[in-house]
């Protein structure tokens, strides 16, 4: 099995860490940002769905890390204790004043983080450990014909 290895510097190579990143379980005492490097990291324990599709389930432990990173705000976060493992849904960049622009991390349960950058650098690698999992995740209750179905 090989390890994952992604950089990205726009929105769609953003798009394919994402992916992979689907259903990561992060805690929020696995979040860093540290402002005198401009960088942002987290560790999370991602689902890999390339490995589903050979018929394993498992997890690996995965480092994620964002740099130029010039503000770091939170919502939704500061309600959950430090070792609550939190479901990362989706990463997007959306550009303001070209190169720079915000990274939002979205949880499940509403919490995200969003990044001002300068520009977006980013990179994500699996770190270990594999672990096989019993279950592979699911989202029953997301399916886009009910939404606005109220």
């Amino acid at each position: 099995m090989q390890d994952l290895s992604l950089i990205a510097f726009d929105a769609e190579d953003l798009a394919i860490v994402s992916a992979h990143l689907q259903d990561a379980l992060v805690k929020r005492s696995d979040m860093t940002f540290l402002p005198r490097e401009k960088r942002f990291a987290l560790y999370s324990s991602r689902f890999d769905w390339t490995a589903l599709e050979r018929g394993a389930k498992e997890r690996v432990g995965a480092g994620l890390r964002f740099e130029r990173v010039l503000k770091v705000l939170e919502s939704g976060l500061r309600d959950q204790p430090q070792g609550a493992e939190l479901n990362l849904l989706a990463a997007h960049f959306v550009e303001t004043d070209a190169p720079a622009g915000f990274v939002t991390l979205t949880f499940s349960g509403g919490a995200a983080v969003r990044l001002e950058v300068e520009c977006l650098e980013a990179e994500l690698r699996d770190i270990g450990p594999r672990a096989p999992v019993e279950d592979s995740p699911g989202h029953a209750d997301t399916d886009a014909s009910k939404v606005g179905a109220d």
